[in-house]
């Protein structure tokens, strides 16, 4: 169970992640990138973003990208939230398949 600050951390670094997102991704036509979720760890030095990618078949590529740039991202983040957190976490960013799952049941019911 996450505390109220961890909850709080959370909700803030998802929104700031995905404005950056955005912000990157008008440079790049044809592409999404949202932040599904945000976990800290209980000491908030780490933070797991799940990141989910339209289209998905390009999905591994671009979060394998994001992971090569963590630092500027950290760097940029940082920039961001100087005001509201002393230290910012160490990001990991994960693909979001969930969307994917999703529609591979939806297509196997649609067959019965």
């Amino acid at each position: 169970m996450d505390s109220n600050r961890q909850q709080k951390i959370n909700r803030l670094i998802q929104k700031e992640l995905s404005e950056l997102f955005l912000l990157e991704t008008k440079k790049m036509p044809g592409i999404l990138i949202s932040v599904t979720s945000v976990r800290v760890t209980p000491d908030l030095s780490i933070a797991h973003a799940n990141l989910s990618v339209f289209p998905s078949e390009k999905g591994e590529e671009i979060v394998k990208n994001i992971n090569e740039n963590v630092k500027s991202v950290r760097y940029d983040l940082g920039k961001r939230l100087k005001n509201q957190l002393r230290i910012i976490p160490e990001l990991n960013f994960h693909i979001d398949d969930s969307l994917d799952y999703i529609e591979n049941i939806d297509r196997l019911l649609k067959d019965d």
